[in-house]
């Protein structure tokens, strides 16, 4: 069957998002350093930022919370308010950063938009989502847009009949195992890895190198190929 719909996740797809959560990681260590060592600073965050996830979603907004949760839990309550000040400010940096398309994205995303419906599919807040893809210039490439709360097997079964194809006429393309990855594998439809250089340890998984709808490949730039290899 021919692919009708490509999926994209958008950060670390599509442009850089997990450098300036690390960069931030960094500055929050650095500001927590007085109460804890930087091991301990990383693992609290997480955990924070795991149980935190059900109520404040995926995005910068939410990891703002956490930080600023997590120094109080470190220092017990004795955190300064201008750390606490520093930490806010932290984040907010980050909703102001760039949004800095990956090398190639930009053809290959013409290329793609030749073979098949281009629907964007990515999690976080929806106006910083809707924000940086506005400021990417990539907007134009997409039929549609889905921010949704969750990449589960459903939604994305959901997503790609809201736009007009069965799970098994979609491919989904992203660097989370765990989010871009299973999930749609699991709902029927194709799977292609773009691994980046940095993963935020929530959505690690080991990827199925043995399911035969799945691909790892080095770039966005090397889908197209393997889409034709498909439909041939």
């Amino acid at each position: 069957m021919p692919l009708a719909l490509i999926g994209l996740d958008a950060d670390d797809t599509l442009w850089h998002n997990e450098t300036y959560f690390r960069l931030t990681h960094q500055r929050f260590a650095d500001l927590l350093a007085p109460f804890a060592d930087p091991d301990d600073i990383e693992a609290r965050l997480l955990a924070v930022e795991e149980r935190n996830l059900r109520i404040y979603g995926y995005g910068a907004k939410g990891f703002t919370l956490s930080m600023l949760e997590t120094a109080l839990e470190i220092s017990h309550g004795q955190v300064s308010s201008a750390i606490l000040a520093e930490v806010l400010e932290a984040g907010r940096a980050m909703l102001s950063q760039p949004v800095e398309p990956l090398p190639g994205v930009g053809q290959a995303l013409s290329r793609l938009a030749e073979r098949a419906k281009l629907v964007l599919i990515t999690k976080g807040d929806l106006f910083h989502q809707e924000s940086k893809l506005a400021a990417s210039g990539l907007g134009d490439f997409f039929s549609g847009v889905e921010i949704v709360s969750n990449k589960s097997p459903e939604v994305y079964a959901r997503v790609f009949r809201r736009h007009g194809a069965e799970p098994a006429a979609a491919l989904m393309a992203g660097n989370s195992v765990r989010s871009d990855i299973l999930p749609p594998l699991d709902c029927g439809s194709y799977a292609a890895l773009i691994p980046y250089h940095l993963i935020w340890a929530h959505e690690a998984a080991a990827a199925p190198h043995d399911h035969p709808r799945f691909r790892q490949l080095d770039s966005l730039d090397a889908l197209p190929a393997w889409i034709d290899s498909l439909d041939s």
